[in-house]
């Protein structure tokens, strides 16, 4: 599996395509949740999956300082196959790459409540209480 970390400016027109199909796909129509998936953050973000012969099988966005928090931030985690080590991966990537790109030192995120258990596996602590985000719960949590 091929790890391909770009810029919103370094993607082609059929990578955001790709990206925006599969986001749609899961946060959207899986989650039966209509909002406003593609928002203007992502000009911002360096995009990260892990893609193999059949397309993009683990997807995250990595989001400087100042753009959603005033922490470096990762977000819209996809795994298309669950359970199997991709969305951990995918997440040590995110963070690696919010090091990397904008040394970050700490991470803040709004995740999904059942997926709290990956982020704390990746060493972030849940720094708020629940509430509803689009009609699903969420939580804050940061990564230092």
């Amino acid at each position: 599996m091929e790890l391909i970390v770009k810029h919103f400016s370094e993607l082609t027109p059929e990578e955001l395509m790709e990206i925006y199909r599969l986001r749609v796909a899961v946060f959207v129509v899986e989650q039966n949740c209509p909002y406003q998936e593609i928002d203007g953050n992502d000009k911002y973000a360096y995009h990260a999956w892990l893609k193999d012969d059949d397309g993009i099988e683990a997807y995250i966005r990595v989001l400087p300082k100042g753009v959603t928090f005033e922490n470096a931030s990762i977000g819209r985690v996809i795994a298309v196959k669950r359970r199997c080590g991709l969305g951990s991966r995918i997440v040590s990537e995110g963070i690696r790459i919010a090091k990397e790109k904008f040394g970050a030192e700490v991470l803040e995120i709004e995740a999904q409540v059942y997926a709290r258990g990956l982020y704390e596996k990746a060493g972030f602590v849940q720094t708020s209480e629940e509430f509803l985000e689009d009609g699903i719960p969420h939580i804050i949590m940061k990564y230092s």
